[in-house]
């Protein structure tokens, strides 16, 4: 399947943020505007774009390419009369269009599962299937926002100046060739929006729509959308699996790095080796215990270390670079970096205090402990995904938030006994609570 992405206006009201480019080419955390849209739907299996092109269009073409380094394919129909309606913009791509495709909006930031949620409402019943929100966030500016009027599974009216409408259309659609004609229709009439078209196709009965419920999406048209939408990017980053200290301490940390590094040329595997080379000389001073400033140094270097660690996902899925093997990395690295550290504090401790056995005995039993931990994330955080559920979750945050702790206060075997206890605690409690859970 198609996508279509309107591209051709000016922008006026973005001109602080768009700085002499065209509107599309506006940039928000590393991508801009039409980059996001193209790998938004990559994502959902769409690679093939066609983009119309306006005001400044060579400057999108020169910028995007034929896409092939985002791996998909792009083509280009220039509108020369971008000054007018939208609609007229889509028109432009009639000989083009042969089946049902996606149109998108250039200047929308949405969740992906969007399009997902289109696409399975092809049943062949409607010519139009209207992305809905029935519950716009408070950022969504209502007034300038086009509005829907609902009954049952239809859209019964679509405009700007509906007062009794039941949601507003997100700018995205799944649709047929039937828009063509019925564009061609509205613009006789004198109404050039892609709306007027749409309601030439209402008055078939021939509208559908999906609600998207809380699913997020923003129409970037002013500076103040802007940076909703740079906020809400970076707010949607917080994973339901995160544990508490990821949450309130690392999180608010890792993210502030994060923005900035973004507009980088940093990648999320530099950032995963980074953050496991912290790691090294937080096991060795650990592991030496000479004094207090290293054990209190090496404390430090953990808790760094963990919040560097949520900076490779972030920056991932904010320039979509997520992959397996990244993903595979960055677990098998945090593996070796805890059992370096458990191993320097059980090696410190010993060096200094002795107790043989018991010390090695609790460090090991500390190490199976956070690998098990780990181990069983994999289903649970799954489970924790699925249903959506903020159920208390002692993962790696914890763990090597204990170290920390437990190196201010130099309290070697204390931090091992703990740990030990609460990762085994923990890995069994999972088990429990998954014995009958069908994620597997």
């Amino acid at each position: 399947m198609k996508a279509i992405i309107l591209a051709a206006g000016e922008g006026k009201r973005l001109y602080p943020k768009t700085k002499g480019n065209p509107k599309p080419l506006t940039h928000l955390l590393g991508l801009s505007l039409i980059e996001r849209s193209i790998l938004s739907a990559k994502t959902m299996g769409i690679t093939d774009f066609i983009i119309v092109v306006g005001y400044k269009g060579s400057k999108i073409k020169d910028t995007l390419g034929d896409g092939s380094r985002y791996n998909v394919n792009i083509s280009y129909i220039e509108n020369p009369e971008w000054k007018r309606g939208n609609g007229v913009s889509l028109l432009k791509t009639k000989n083009f269009i042969k089946e049902s495709f996606i149109l998108m909006m250039s200047d929308h930031i949405f969740d992906p599962s969007i399009i997902k949620s289109l696409l399975k409402a092809k049943d062949g019943i409607y010519e139009c299937i209207i992305a809905v929100d029935r519950t716009p966030k408070e950022y969504i500016g209502i007034e300038e926002a086009t509005k829907v009027k609902l009954k049952g599974n239809q859209v019964v009216d679509i405009g700007k100046k509906i007062d009794d409408y039941q949601g507003v259309d997100c700018g995205l659609f799944l649709m047929t060739p039937a828009i063509f004609d019925a564009l061609e229709g509205s613009i006789r009439r004198g109404d050039e929006t892609l709306s007027g078209g749409i309601k030439v196709l209402i008055e078939r009965k021939k509208v559908g729509y999906v609600d998207i419920k809380d699913t997020f999406w923003i129409d970037i048209d002013t500076p103040s959308d802007y940076n909703i939408a740079k906020k809400q990017l970076l707010k949607n980053l917080i994973k339901p699996t995160d544990g508490p200290i990821s949450r309130f301490l690392n999180r608010p940390i890792s993210l502030s790095i994060s923005k900035y590094l973004v507009e980088t040329h940093v990648t999320p595997n530099t950032i995963t080796f980074i953050s496991f080379l912290i790691s090294i000389p937080a096991a060795y001073l650990f592991f030496k215990n000479t004094s207090y400033i290293y054990i209190l140094l090496a404390g430090i270097l953990t808790q760094i270390s963990s919040i560097i660690d949520g900076v490779d996902g972030e920056i991932a899925r904010l320039k979509y670079q997520q992959s397996k093997y990244g993903a595979w990395l960055d677990s098998c690295l945090d593996r070796y970096s805890d059992a370096i550290i458990i191993f320097g504090i059980t090696h410190g401790y010993w060096i200094i205090y002795g107790n043989g056995e018991l010390t090695w005995f609790i460090g090991t039993a500390a190490l199976i402990g956070s690998f098990m931990n780990s181990y069983t994330a994999m289903k649970y955080d799954t489970f924790i995904e699925t249903r959506r559920t903020n159920t208390f979750r002692i993962g790696r945050d914890i763990r090597l938030f204990i170290i920390m702790i437990g190196a201010i206060f130099n309290q070697l075997l204390f931090t091992l006994i703990i740990l030990a206890i609460i990762t085994n605690i923990e890995s069994w409690r999972r088990l429990y609570i998954m014995r009958d859970i069908s994620v597997f």
